[in-house]
């Protein structure tokens, strides 16, 4: 299903055709959004960033990077928003300060909903193109509830490791660390 390239991790991450992934800075690098043909910017940041390009939609989610906050009930709309703006044509470049758990998390509830792919098959397509990406266990809890919203169960699962709830496609990496 992966069909980006790997782009260096201060660029743009290309996950589809039509979706791209990035951090804050990246995002307000005009000479970037115009040679990738972005034409629209979904940024999920707490304070509004500076204007995009002339002619770059703008869409603004002022949510925090915490396992509290309800990016759930942005899943829906950024994800259509993503088909629209491909079905006219245009990229759209989803950023957060970072570019590792909020806009990771929209990117794979997209490919969950409009490209037909489950939660761990979106987590490794993301992960492909952008290896930082690592959502809150937070959002990996509202993900596997709209994976099974959408499909009637989840191919991801939380489970306890010394560092407290994680989902199961980290529970390699994790095991043997202690917290600091």
């Amino acid at each position: 299903m992966y069909q980006g390239g790997l782009a260096g991790l201060s660029g743009l991450c290309r996950v589809t055709e039509h979706l791209y992934l990035s951090n804050g800075r990246a995002a307000n690098d005009s000479s970037l959004l115009a040679g990738n043909g972005i034409t629209c910017v979904i940024s999920v940041t707490e304070t509004k960033s500076r204007s995009p390009s002339p002619g770059v939609e703008y869409v603004h989610i002022p949510v925090a990077d915490s396992p509290l906050t309800a990016l759930r009930d942005h899943f829906d709309a950024v994800a259509d928003k993503i088909k629209a703006t491909a079905e006219g044509c245009g990229r759209t470049l989803v950023h957060c300060n970072a570019g590792v758990s909020r806009s990771a998390a929209l990117c794979m509830a997209y490919l969950m909903k409009h490209r037909g792919a489950s939660l761990l098959e979106a987590h490794g397509w993301v992960k492909a193109c952008r290896p930082v990406v690592r959502p809150n266990a937070g959002f990996w809890k509202q993900l596997i509830r709209y994976e099974t919203e959408l499909r009637g169960s989840s191919t991801v699962r939380m489970v306890s490791s010394s560092l407290g709830d994680i989902p199961d496609v980290y529970e390699e990496e994790t095991r043997g660390m202690v917290p600091l």
